[in-house]
């Protein structure tokens, strides 16, 4: 990997090559997308059918959409039993950490009349997309659908590419999507799955969020249908930033950068240390894994392109161009990792210690690996229970609270001239 001394020109730089990476970049696929989503939103299943045969090479009608229970239990019978353990022990880390994230109504009433409070309410319905392709994930869609189960939500659907021989679902997908409560599943993929649940066709119903990856075609649609409906965010691809000193190992952190470059080409995987015998040793670890590894040209390429390691003079320029690049994952491997995690300001989710590798915190451990990407945990936080319920004000007060305070209120609205505000209030206490 590159080694470059940290100075604020090239930190300008590394930024700005960083950013190109981001889905707001790639405005000549959105002509192709609006154009789908345009399709689908008049012609709804017939375009949606005519997309998924051509893109999926799928032919498919209103009966052969929805994943059957048939297809559901032949997945069971696919899917290796020792996985099926693994993904029900992630299961209950998932679900546990969620529960506790979880927002209630509450009321404040006064002696004088007054009653104010919030009232707490899950969406009616989410739509969860799910990559296909020749790899399947079923790791997202535990993240997706457990916050959205845990926080009430009455209908969850998923899509997801039929992207197998035969027009079938990847049976790892199926099998995740059932543990982790799914209601109905539809083989659906690309822009053409988002603008069904945007929009509402003949066969998929219209969802009041959207939620989970895709690639830069799923990326812009999500976009596009916001404020049609809710999206979690606009994904980019995955990154890591390893803040560590000279205590750290370089065999471990080699291996975590690599664990990040092998998902994409545009995926980055950047070391920041304040020990250029640190940057040495593990430049040479990673030259030493690319080697054995099955995804060796993937992880060159983004490496090439995306992969730094950074050489600060002291810690705090280190921690203050990690606060900068906003790592969608960022490990602290330091001799004080808590205390130097207390001046993070921004990165999604935080692994601290040489034992709390990312994948740890990719299958297993519980927080949500839907993260924000791109610089955007600078104002984005991980997908949770907050992204599925909305909140509303509640406010009563009787004539008594009323009376005292009516003056003030009719002469705030008088001062913006708003006289229909202020007499909405003096009418109640006009003779």
């Amino acid at each position: 990997m590159r080694i470059v001394t940290l100075q604020e020109s090239t930190k300008k730089n590394i930024l700005e090559n960083l950013l190109k990476r981001s889905p707001n970049q790639y405005g000549q696929y959105e002509d192709s997308v609006k154009e789908i989503l345009e399709a689908v939103k008049t012609r709804k299943d017939e375009a949606l059918f005519e997309y998924e045969e051509k893109f999926d090479h799928a032919v498919l009608t209103p009966e052969t959409i929805r994943v059957s229970e048939a297809e559901i239990q032949e997945a069971y019978e696919e899917v290796d039993a020792s996985l099926l353990v693994v993904i029900r022990k992630a299961l209950e880390n998932i679900r546990s950490f969620h529960e506790k994230q979880k927002q209630y109504s509450w009321f404040d009433p006064k002696p004088d009349g007054t009653i104010l409070g919030q009232k707490v309410t899950a969406l009616a319905r989410v739509g969860v997309y799910v990559p296909g392709g020749k790899a399947a994930y079923p790791s997202s869609v535990l993240m997706n659908v457990v916050p959205a189960s845990v926080a009430g939500v009455k209908e969850i659907i998923m899509t997801t590419p039929p992207s197998l021989e035969g027009g079938k679902v990847n049976p790892a997908t199926l099998v995740a999507a059932k543990e982790a409560g799914v209601d109905v599943i539809y083989k659906a993929g690309g822009a053409q799955a988002i603008g069904a649940m945007a929009y509402g066709t003949q066969s998929i119903p219209k969802v009041d969020k959207i939620v989970g990856p895709g690639n830069i075609y799923v990326a812009l649609a999500k976009k596009a249908v916001f404020g049609h409906v809710s999206i979690d965010s606009v994904a980019g691809p995955s990154e890591i930033l390893v803040l560590a000193d000279e205590t750290a190992n370089p065999r471990y952190v080699a291996a975590d950068l690599l664990s990040q470059a092998e998902h994409d080409e545009l995926a980055s995987a950047i070391l920041v240390t304040t020990s250029r015998e640190l940057a040495e040793k593990v430049s040479e670890e990673v030259d030493a894994f690319i080697k054995t590894l099955s995804r060796k040209e993937i992880i060159q390429k983004s490496l090439d392109n995306f992969g730094y390691i950074l050489v600060a003079q002291t810690m705090q320029d280190a921690i203050d161009v990690t606060n900068e690049i906003a790592s969608e994952h960022l490990e602290i491997v330091t001799k004080d990792p808590f205390q130097t995690m207390t001046k993070i300001q921004n990165a999604g989710a935080i692994f601290l210690g040489e034992y709390s590798s990312e994948p740890l915190g990719d299958y297993f451990a519980g927080p949500n690996h839907i993260l924000p990407t791109n610089g955007t945990a600078k104002f984005f936080s991980p997908l949770s229970v907050d992204d599925f319920i909305k909140k509303s004000s509640i406010i009563s007060y009787s004539r008594e609270a009323l009376e005292p305070i009516h003056e003030d209120i009719e002469a705030f609205a008088k001062a913006e001239q708003l006289t229909a505000h202020a007499n909405s209030i003096a009418v109640r206490f006009k003779k």
